[in-house]
């Protein structure tokens, strides 16, 4: 059978790529040829075995701590570094943080607030522009940055994570308008209910057959079909799709 290599030149930085959506996309990316830069908050152990999976190699791993906007900006030039350039930025990283505005006290509303915008939207903004002049010398590149379905149905107990996932996919939008002149393309993925470490003790508890009723194919999504839509995003003809937020979620929430 014939190797696809469909993205063969692509050099890529995927963050939070040590679990859940950004090791299934590690593997989507590698598999079809692209040289990949594995962000990891901390954990070097995951990211080690991670990049043992990998076909292709010439893979690396680098860690930052993406609430620190210095640390964002040498992600980038160690990227660079790394791999040779940028193509391709997956801004996957994230955190979710309870904060009922009802339980939550006043430090620590705003704690979540600052942390979660830090990392989920400042993050990402920074990481963007870093990138992106970087492609825009070299003839362009793709940004995909990876949103929720909480930015439209709302997160009562965790108001700054729809908050950031909402904001997120408004500068993807004024993104995918400010970059297309410089050959980049900008688009949002806007996953449910994902199978990942950050939603197993809400899928594996006494809520877990609810969400999961949430969605008429009655499960939630695998972190390997979100990685397909990425994939696909990173490859050829998609260019037309810029500034598109793609619903990922089994019909679970449907958007006017």
């Amino acid at each position: 059978m014939q190797t696809d290599k469909t993205l063969a030149n692509c050099r890529a930085l995927i963050t939070g790529a040590s679990g859940g959506i950004g090791r299934a996309t590690a593997a989507a990316l590698a598999k079809k040829g692209a040289r990949l830069a594995l962000h990891g908050n901390s954990n070097s152990k995951k990211l080690d075995s991670l990049l043992a999976e990998l076909p292709g190699g010439q893979h690396f791993a680098l860690t930052a701590d993406l609430a620190e906007p210095d640390e964002c900006r040498r992600l980038i030039s160690e990227t660079v570094a790394g791999i040779g350039g940028i193509d391709l930025l997956v801004n996957n990283a994230g955190v979710f943080f309870d904060h009922a505005p009802s339980t939550t006290d006043s430090a620590d509303w705003q704690q979540s607030w600052q942390q979660t915008l830090a990392v989920n939207l400042l993050a990402p903004a920074i990481l963007c522009h870093a990138a992106a002049a970087i492609m825009a010398k070299n003839g362009g590149g793709k940004i995909i940055n990876i949103s929720s379905r909480g930015a439209f149905r709302g997160e009562p107990d965790a108001p700054a994570y729809g908050a950031s996932k909402a904001g997120l996919n408004s500068m993807s939008q004024s993104l995918a308008q400010a970059l297309a002149a410089s050959n980049i393309m900008v688009y949002a993925i806007a996953p449910g209910f994902v199978e990942t470490e950050m939603a197993f003790a809400l899928l594996d508890g006494s809520d877990g057959d609810a969400i999961r009723a949430q969605s008429p194919l009655g499960r939630a999504a695998k972190p390997e079909e979100i990685a397909a839509t990425i994939a696909f995003l990173a490859g050829p003809d998609t260019d037309y799709l810029t500034g598109t937020i793609i619903d990922i979620n089994g019909a679970s929430y449907l958007r006017n």
